[in-house]
């Protein structure tokens, strides 16, 4: 179980390493692929943190539900920024998604 939970959190943290980069590529290349490298990212962070939780839940220590509520709503609002950065590419849509992938890791570490 332990090498299961190791390979989420390294896809997780891929995730939002995709995130961020995605961001910086539309912020100083415009790269026209940039938006995709941030929705898969996005879409990723989400489905590998519901895994996440799915393990937590399973094992015995308690789960912080207030923590993971907040880390959700973040991460779907990540991913709704990154649909509609790909439907009309914004450098304010891609700002807004790299600063709240970030709020998303200061939550996971500080709370």
């Amino acid at each position: 179980m332990e090498i299961i939970h190791a390979a989420l959190v390294f896809l997780h943290l891929l995730g939002m390493a995709g995130i961020l980069s995605g961001f910086l590529m539309q912020l100083m290349t415009g790269n026209a692929k940039s938006p995709k490298v941030i929705l898969h990212s996005t879409l990723l962070q989400l489905v590998t943190g519901l895994l996440l939780t799915g393990l937590a839940e399973m094992g015995d220590d308690p789960v912080n539900h207030a923590k993971i509520a907040v880390k959700l709503g973040v991460a779907i609002v990540v991913t709704v920024l990154g649909v509609l950065n790909l439907r009309n590419p914004a450098t304010k849509l891609a700002a807004s998604a790299g600063v709240l992938a970030i709020l998303n890791v200061a939550v996971a570490v500080f709370w």
